[in-house]
């Protein structure tokens, strides 16, 4: 009873303003700033939290948030030309496109009222982060400003309208964002064709990837729950994760990361759980195509009946000494059109199609999160992500302290079942299958079904999506819900959750094979997570390599290309470390290969998802496969890259007069510490991939965790902390996260800032 007693009036000194004069202050917070400039930030109310939380994020990307905060205003092409590019989800599209969109899709009088009804809480954290943002401005100055921005008139004092419309487009990150030039160049027959290239979406690229996995108290070395994160998002960008420790009102304490713009920790741990989160394969958005009126294309039929389109004229902003630019938009009763000229989707006299997404106008996350983050064990997760439905576009995997493990593939999805599916198709959208289900929009009982007690109407309910909770273990690689530990597959859902009993990644495949493997040695701790959440095996080249060194002996092999690429890959660990040899090699071939029919004499079978398809058929594609070798080569070469230069020679990044060699390797070949990257001057440097990694246990005191942020948590270049945890990663060290006030204080680096007003 003493120690409880003393632990509370600790809390309630730690909480407590800093001065008596600061009693009567709206906002109030202190930032102590530790290892790797990582901000713990603590306030007595929401206020203070966002407050706190958006002053800290502003001292480390300023520049980037204020860019943000133009994106979503719809001032980019008035700010940085229209012919520039945007970073909308995780693709580029051009400012003229994404200034229409921000400006004619996102509805900021719908987002007001919606604010209104949300918690008194979430509308408190909004109101901080507004204050604390400005109060930065304030306290910066002009001079104060970083170098990449200052002077510039888009960094700006914002308002709680830039926060509605920052959340917005988050939640569409995954969604309506991939389709913001197809919606924002959508006119009526007989119009100019737009002006720019408008690209459907590959589904693979819609979320990136990740991996995530739940360790349960049977398989853990202390019989506690662990979670291994390892989030594969852009390296460069608004959708960087930051690191933050948040102490606030009601006993909230919650260490992890963020995006742009959110004012908590939306990713990580408190003294009892430990989560992660997984792009999801489920859709976010249907697809409708509209008959319509023959009399007049911007009218459609449902039912029989003729109904108009609503337009929407939105005007952009140029430079100045520019005319603005006027374009209208047009929005059925299911959501806006769009067009993909170059995919024949296009708007004719007698076709449209438009776009519905579940999460348009889904203010919820922040709520969600919230109570993940005071959940007490896994079972309060899942009931957060049920509730609510507010988890826009990702898997939730998570363990907690008592030794449960929890897999919710529980997000705001369409309730649209395999029978409405299947009766509401039209005869072209096996088309469309791949990338989304197409629905037909001239029958009212197409729109998705209404169930009771969703937080939304059309939104499936929780109890038609996929949760597992066991003692055992939990993993996701961006594959569907099917599949979360090959032992326990789940049944059969609505296909809008993702493909059933279809072949899986490699990169699944891979995780399917490294987990069980790595538990049949020894149950689970730190050390043996973290060589797993660093896994730079290639599967495929695994599989691949010593069949294609077999035909490397005969025929084309004697080709002067084809026979270099033999002996580099021979030489090649199979791995993407950095110091493996031959990995870019194998990284310029095995696209050229990957889907050559009859690839493999073992084909894919449900009964055996892991293992198959396998086996390279050689006698069928093995010149194709040489030929390619011997092109492969060709590419390297041409790109003035050795093809068995050491790994991190190739993919490294940047920084001043130093290069940094970045280890990890292409998804698509079955490697779990995924780095994505595009050639440059520099050779290869990483576009997306791992991010914010995390192994958190737990001890009979809370958690225990060791965390690296692949790209650091400033993107300031005259920043301490612009690439010191690069440094980290390269070097695979990991920092001891200080989650009691203690390590706090042990590791803090400088003094506490104390900000009110």
């Amino acid at each position: 009873m003493r120690k409880s007693v003393l632990a509370a009036a600790m809390a309630a000194l730690v909480m407590a303003p800093v001065s008596g004069a600061e009693a009567s202050k709206r906002f109030q917070a202190s930032i102590t700033r530790t290892t790797f400039g990582i901000p713990h930030i603590k306030a007595a109310d929401w206020r203070g939290v966002g407050y706190g939380v958006a002053y800290a994020y502003a001292e480390d990307n300023l520049c980037m948030l204020a860019e943000e905060f133009a994106t979503v205003a719809g001032e980019r092409s008035k700010h940085f030309g229209p012919k520039g590019t945007a970073t909308l989800g995780f693709d580029q599209v051009d400012n003229l496109s994404s200034d229409v969109f921000f400006r004619g899709v996102i509805d900021i009088e719908a987002l007001r009222a919606s604010a209104r009804q949300q918690s008194p809480r979430m509308q408190q954290l909004v109101e901080g982060y507004v204050a604390g943002y400005n109060r930065f401005l304030k306290d910066a100055g002009p001079d104060g400003i970083p170098a990449d921005c200052r002077g510039k008139a888009w960094v700006r004092a914002i308002t709680a309208d830039d926060m509605l419309r920052l959340n917005e487009k988050q939640m569409l990150l995954a969604s309506s964002l991939a389709l913001a030039p197809a919606i924002a160049n959508a006119a009526p027959p007989g119009s100019p064709a737009p002006k720019v290239a408008i690209n459907f979406p590959d589904p693979a690229e819609l979320g990136i990837g990740s991996n995530g996995w739940a360790f349960g108290g049977d398989v853990t070395t202390g019989g506690r729950g662990m979670v291994i994160g390892n989030p594969h998002f852009p390296w460069k960008g608004p959708s960087r994760f930051w690191q933050m420790h948040v102490t606030g009102p009601g006993g909230y304490d919650v260490m992890g990361v963020g995006i742009a713009g959110t004012p908590i920790p939306t990713l990580g741990f408190n003294k009892d759980v430990a989560w992660t989160h997984t792009v999801t394969e489920a859709r976010h958005f249907t697809l409708f195509q509209m008959a319509l009126d023959p009399a007049d294309p911007t009218r459609y039929m449902v039912d029989g009946t003729s109904e108009a389109m609503t337009p929407l004229t939105v005007t952009v902003p140029m430079p100045e000494g520019e005319a603005p630019v006027t374009r209208t938009l047009y929005t059925t009763r299911f959501g806006p059109v769009f067009v993909v000229p170059a995919r024949g989707i296009a708007w004719s006299a007698q076709t449209a199609f438009v776009l519905k997404d579940a999460n348009r106008g889904n203010q919820r996350g922040i709520e969600t999160w919230l109570r993940i983050g005071e959940a007490k064990n896994v079972g309060e997760v899942k009931a957060a992500v049920s509730e609510t439905l507010g988890i826009p576009w990702v898997n939730t995997i998570a363990a907690d302290r008592f030794g449960d493990a929890l897999h919710a593939d529980v997000t705001a999805v369409p309730n649209v079942s395999a029978e409405k599916a299947k009766t509401c198709a039209t005869p072209i959208a096996g088309l469309f299958a791949e990338f989304a289900i197409l629905l037909d929009g001239s029958k009212a009982a197409c729109d998705w079904d209404v169930a009771a007690g969703t937080p939304a109407p059309g939104l499936m309910p929780a109890s038609d999506q996929a949760a597992t909770i066991t003692k055992s273990w939990l993993t996701n690689s961006n594959d569907s819900y099917w599949i979360s530990n090959p032992a326990m597959p789940h049944g059969r859902l609505s296909p809008i959750l993702g493909k059933y009993a279809m072949p899986l990644s490699l990169r699944t495949r891979s995780n399917f094979t490294e987990t069980p493997a790595l538990l049949a040695g020894g149950k689970i701790d730190h050390a043996r997570a973290e060589s797993l959440a660093f896994g730079n095996k290639s599967l495929a080249g695994d599989m691949v390599v010593a069949p294609l060194l077999e035909l490397c002996t005969v025929g084309e092999a004697k080709e002067e290309k084809v026979a270099r690429g033999c002996a580099a890959l021979g030489g090649w660990d199979r791995r993407y470390e950095a110091s493996s040899r031959g990995a870019a090699l194998f990284r310029a071939f095995w696209p050229k290969v990957a889907r050559l029919p009859g690839l493999w004499a073992v084909p894919f079978d449900a009964a055996d998802p892991v293992n198959t398809p396998r086996d390279i058929a050689t006698d069928k594609v093995g010149d194709k496969m040489l030929l390619a070798l011997g092109e492969a080569v060709g590419d390297l070469d041409k790109a003035g890259i050795a093809i068995d230069a050491p790994w991190g020679d190739v993919q490294r990044v940047v920084v001043g007069n130093d290069a940094i060699p970045i280890h990890g390797g292409p998804g698509g070949l079955g490697v779990l510490n995924v780095q994505e990257a595009l050639a440059d001057a520099a050779g290869l440097t990483p576009r997306h991939g791992s991010s914010y990694i995390q192994i958190v246990g737990f001890d009979a005191k809370g958690p225990v965790a060791d965390a690296i942020l692949s790209y650091a948590q400033s993107t300031d270049p005259a920043s301490p902390h612009f690439a010191d945890q690069t440094r980290e990663y390269a070097a695979k060290r990991w920092n001891r996260l200080p989650f009691r006030p203690k390590d706090i204080k042990a590791a803090a680096i400088g003094k506490t800032k104390r900000i009110a007003e």
